[in-house]
């Protein structure tokens, strides 16, 4: 996998990636705001957790970054926190 200037090997963006896109670092603990939004947006996102080779997604790191194990476990963590 061939990685561009801004992302992180282990998933999301690095400290350059964060700065030149304007976001702050993963939340990956905790019930703030920022994690349950990021929760909720990536348990409705489509494909695979795997490639064809077995390696792990970008989702996949991502979610992993964040503190979910899985697409489900994401889904519900924002269905239990987020705010009616």
């Amino acid at each position: 996998m061939a990685l561009k200037k801004h992302q992180n090997p282990k998933g999301g963006l690095n400290a350059a990636g964060r700065k030149h896109f304007g976001v702050k670092a993963p939340i990956n603990k905790g019930t703030n705001p920022r994690r349950i939004s990021f929760a909720a947006r990536f348990a409705g996102m489509k494909g695979p957790m795997k490639d064809a080779k077995g390696q792990p997604t970008r989702k996949a790191l991502a979610l992993k970054k964040w503190g979910f194990g899985s697409v489900a476990a994401a889904k519900n963590f924002a269905n239990k926190n987020k705010k009616s």
